[in-house]
């Protein structure tokens, strides 16, 4: 059993055929996921997809490339729906410094406007930094989240920023970049954070990992990190399955009952 910790089954790519899609995922061992929605026609379909399927569940925010658009009316519509059955966690939030669709400080101002309804709400965060890293983890510093603690979503860096997060209380994800031949610094990263901190995802229908990188990626594919980041540790795939599986249950306070 296999758990995507950072999907979007919402996107357009995959509007004509989200059953095959989770039959797909189920025949790869993908049985649980998390749908991200990161404005509001995302998020409806991520809520709309986690009661029509029992394995997923929902990751619901404001992403910092639409923090521009954030008003009191959107945070007011995000706080209720935070309250909703199977939704697990505030994001995706952070900073994106790759597209600067607005600028850093507006982003910023969303970004830790979030962090604070997270906290006041006990939720985990799912975090989305591109080409900020030093910023990202100053604000994660500054606004205190270990109590609620969160993912490192797709990770990019070292092994050394790796550990900076960790030292926060962050879990980090690797999505299929672990699996590109150049990707260096985040196989060591993959291998120095510890088993019961690691998790994995798609981030489908980007990132697609070998052997299928620059096709669309989906669900299914969780597997293909799994069996990389179990080649770097020199660990049974069945072991970091069950224990990234594990650590997703725990982060997202998912029972036997959910």
């Amino acid at each position: 059993m296999i758990f995507d910790s950072h999907t979007h089954l919402n996107a357009e790519q995959f509007e004509n055929e989200i059953p095959e899609t989770v039959e797909r995922a189920k025949a790869l061992g993908v049985t649980e996921m998390a749908v991200v929605g990161f404005d509001t026609p995302t998020i409806e379909k991520s809520l709309e997809l986690n009661q029509q399927y029992e394995g997923i569940y929902s990751i619901i925010g404001w992403h910092p490339t639409e923090a521009g658009s954030y008003t009191k009316a959107i945070e007011e519509d995000l706080i209720k729906k935070l309250t909703l059955p199977k939704v697990v966690a505030l994001g995706e939030i952070g900073l994106d410094y790759h597209w600067m669709e607005d600028p850093k400080e507006v982003q910023d101002k969303v970004f830790r406007r979030q962090i604070a309804i997270a906290k006041e709400m006990n939720l985990p965060i799912s975090i989305h930094t591109r080409e900020a890293l030093e910023d990202t983890y100053k604000i994660l510093k500054e606004e205190d989240i270990r109590d609620i603690g969160g993912i490192m979503h797709s990770f990019s860096g070292s092994g050394e920023w790796a550990e900076r997060f960790l030292d926060l209380g962050m879990h980090v994800s690797f999505s299929g970049v672990v699996s590109f031949k150049k990707a260096l610094d985040v196989q060591e990263a993959a291998t120095v954070v510890p088993m019961d901190r690691l998790l994995v995802e798609t981030d489908a229908p980007y990132l697609a990992p070998m052997p299928y990188r620059g096709k669309r990626n989906e669900p299914g594919y969780t597997r293909y990190v799994v069996e990389k980041i179990a080649e770097l540790r020199n660990l049974p795939m069945e072991e970091v399955a069950h224990q990234t599986t594990q650590n997703a249950h725990r982060l997202f306070r998912i029972t036997a009952d959910d």
